[in-house]
């Protein structure tokens, strides 16, 4: 459960800690104070009642500290960010899907079944390759081909950050291309490769979108061989960050929903994604 999750977590103690030892310092410094101002007063007050300060501190510091829903609203600009645990297709809002710069969509020889790619196929198209094909191949009709790749499945290769949008039953699906695919069908990637996808990616939901959410899963986990150098914490902060940036220039959606898969959840500090996402807030 995410509140035993976070109850684990030495963050929290230790926020206990410093909002419970504020606190407590706070209420007794104003009964000083007040001592101070109405002398003899505080003597007549017994054992079970001079408790109820240190329960005011318990009581703040862990109404500071108690682990809430991972969000955070910004007015400049005006949008929201939230970390779900959940799956991807069940969002009810448009979604992102990484891809290669190949576009290849086929399984499980090219593009692994349990991939965003291949959940994309089997659960908004069905396993209907055809037709899936036809949708990318008409959102890229105006994207420009930079060369080819002898490989099997697609051959023809787009630049880094190219973006395919399919609209699909009202939902818009944002299909960046963030990988280069080799000759041996294996994709890779770097962090240049993946900042200007993303912001590719943003420059096309702003203008796509209508202002409507997206959700998208951490990007760069996987089989980009983006894992070890960019750790799952560090994936999520470094989109986190790119949404931002992004956003301060001209505001790209109303909310950006990052869904994490519940077999990654334990990978996650979720109270130090709550205190990123604060920080930036104070930074804006």
């Amino acid at each position: 459960m995410t509140i035993t999750r976070d109850l684990r977590n030495k963050r929290f103690w230790r926020g206990l800690a410093i909002h419970g030892l504020a606190a407590l310092g706070t209420l007794s410094a104003a009964l000083g104070l007040y001592d101070l101002f109405s002398p003899g007063i505080l003597n007549t007050i017994n054992m079970p009642e001079i408790l109820i300060v240190p329960l005011l501190a318990l009581f703040y510091a862990g109404w500071r500290s108690w682990p809430y829903p991972v969000e955070q609203h910004y007015t400049t600009p005006d949008t929201r960010i939230r970390l779900v645990t959940g799956d991807l297709f069940e969002q009810d809002v448009n979604l992102v899907i990484g891809m290669s710069d190949t576009f290849d969509i086929e399984t499980p020889h090219i593009i692994a079944k349990s991939s965003v790619q291949g959940q994309f196929l089997d659960r908004v198209y069905h396993h209907y390759v055809s037709a899936l094909r036809a949708d990318l191949q008409a959102a890229l009709a105006e994207k420009q081909i930079i060369g080819t790749v002898d490989k099997p499945g697609n051959t023809d290769r787009y630049a880094s950050g190219t973006v395919a949008t399919i609209t699909h039953q009202r939902t818009h699906y944002f299909c960046v291309a963030y990988t280069e695919m080799d000759k041996n069908s294996k994709a890779s990637s770097s962090i240049g490769m993946l900042w200007e996808a993303l912001e590719n990616l943003w420059d096309e939901v702003r203008i796509r979108s209508n202002g409507e959410a997206v959700a998208a899963p951490i990007i760069g986990l996987g089989q980009s061989g983006m894992s070890t150098v960019l750790p799952i914490q560090d994936a999520v902060r470094f989109l986190i960050l790119s949404f931002m940036f992004s956003s301060r220039q001209a505001r790209v959606c109303e909310e950006l929903r990052i869904v994490v898969r519940p077999q990654d959840e334990k990978r996650i500090d979720m109270l130090e994604i709550q205190e990123f996402l604060h920080s930036l807030r104070q930074s804006s």
